[in-house]
């Protein structure tokens, strides 16, 4: 599989959508996620992320212009001992919920499907990180369920898993490109190289979404020896 440049690949695609990086800082002493989101509506466009105790969670930025909250406001990530779970929609809490009655990620998922917003059907990526600080390991898992081929009889359901490689992660988007209707993700997630910092991975991604569609961004690394985490967020609305 090909290494991409993250830079190369926001920059060239107008709209990726929503999207998920995660994998290991490239001196190897951190793991790396981010999540950003990206909007063509005025209703998409009008959100802010908002960091609480344990979790990170999308709210309009202007209550007054919120038309439908149902696909737009939910908790993007979420904290358990142990795992970093981060999605696009509110599959974050059906998973956490399954995973605290002892249940798998892919339990989970295999109980939801792809967006229902016809005519695109976003589909539904998720991520989830696991931490094992005594021993210093750290491996990750994507899934993205999605339509076949734009059929909503059918969901597909895909699941990948990773382990720690330094310098390396693995991103996963909604959308391949623009459109209309939008063409979902396709094929396996991208892998990607990573620099060393939290601040570092959220300058190359910030700068390198398009200006008009980019709306939010989440950064978090977790320091595999300590456990101490650092979280970055940054809102286009202020």
């Amino acid at each position: 599989m090909a290494l991409y440049d993250i830079k190369e690949l926001l920059s060239n695609n107008t709209y990726p959508g929503r999207g998920i990086v995660i994998g290991t800082s490239a001196d190897g002493k951190k793991a790396m996620i981010a999540y950003f989101i990206m909007g063509r509506s005025e209703n998409s466009r009008n959100r802010i992320f908002e960091s609480f105790e344990g979790g990170m969670r999308t709210k309009a930025f202007d209550e007054s212009k919120l038309s439908d909250p149902s696909l737009i406001i939910y908790n993007p990530y979420l904290e358990l001992a142990g795992c970093d779970i981060i999605t696009n929609g509110d599959q974050t809490n059906t998973i956490y919920d399954h995973m605290l009655e002892g249940k798998s990620f892919e339990e989970a998922l295999f109980t939801r499907e792809f967006e229902p917003d016809a005519p695109n059907y976003t589909p539904r990526i998720s991520g989830i990180a696991y931490y094992d600080t005594e021993n210093k390991t750290f491996e990750y898992e994507l899934s993205i369920l999605k339509s076949a081929n734009g059929d909503p009889s059918v969901c597909n359901r895909f699941f990948y898993n990773y382990e720690k490689r330094n310098g390396i992660g693995h991103f996963i988007h909604t959308y391949k490109c623009d459109g209309d209707p939008i063409p979902s993700f396709y094929g396996e997630p991208e892998e990607v190289s990573l620099p060393d910092s939290a601040k570092e991975l959220a300058d190359i991604v910030w700068a390198n979404l398009n200006e008009d569609n980019k709306v939010s961004l989440f950064v978090r690394t977790v320091d595999l020896t300590t456990g101490e985490a650092e979280n970055i967020i940054i809102n286009k609305n202020k």
